[in-house]
């Protein structure tokens, strides 16, 4: 076989490959649950970051906490009490349950400046902007930024698009 058809027929293998996550992933999106979360600010210290934005997801982890409360004298809003969860999306929301066994996903909470208690994914998700895009986690004081995402069985959430929500006026952003 000549080199030049092992060329292509490498390349024709890779395409494949590459379209076949592309249709797997766009199945998913049609099969399971979409929900909006807030983000929390996460800046990770790579020096090389490429074009993408790292975000915590906030997610309601009332049922992995119960009515426990923080430990008695931290004198920092954000402590390691990490659990091991399921996710899943209910009533428009991103949900974390208990999880009998290790999945890979642990929520960790902390109390925010007005003293409530919230929870988010520990490990971020990347959601890749385009090369010249405006860096969309930079927010005026009052504005929120939610991303939209897809909750497979299993795995991390799925980022699809993002939002700012200032008040109750929720407005996709358009990336370019």
């Amino acid at each position: 076989m000549s080199p030049s058809r092992k060329g292509i027929m490498l390349a024709v293998l890779q395409l494949a490959l590459v379209a076949s996550l592309g249709a797997k992933y766009a199945i998913d999106r049609a099969r399971f649950p979409r929900v909006w979360a807030q983000t929390v600010a996460y800046d990770p210290d790579l020096p090389i970051r490429g074009r993408y934005l790292s975000v915590r997801l906030r997610v309601d982890a009332g049922r992995v906490y119960g009515g426990s409360e923080p430990p008695k004298g931290n004198v920092v809003n954000f402590w390691s009490d990490q659990r091991d969860v399921y996710l899943h999306a209910e009533g428009g929301r991103l949900m974390a349950d208990p999880a009998p066994l290790p999945t890979g996903l642990r929520v960790t909470r902390w109390r925010t400046r007005t003293g409530e208690l919230a929870a988010a994914l520990s490990e971020p998700v990347d959601f890749f902007l385009p090369e010249h895009a405006v860096d969309p986690s930079w927010r005026k004081a009052g504005e929120e930024l939610w991303v939209e995402v897809t909750v497979p069985a299993k795995g991390p959430p799925r980022p699809i698009r993002l939002a700012v929500k200032r008040g109750d006026t929720f407005t996709p952003l358009e990336i370019k």
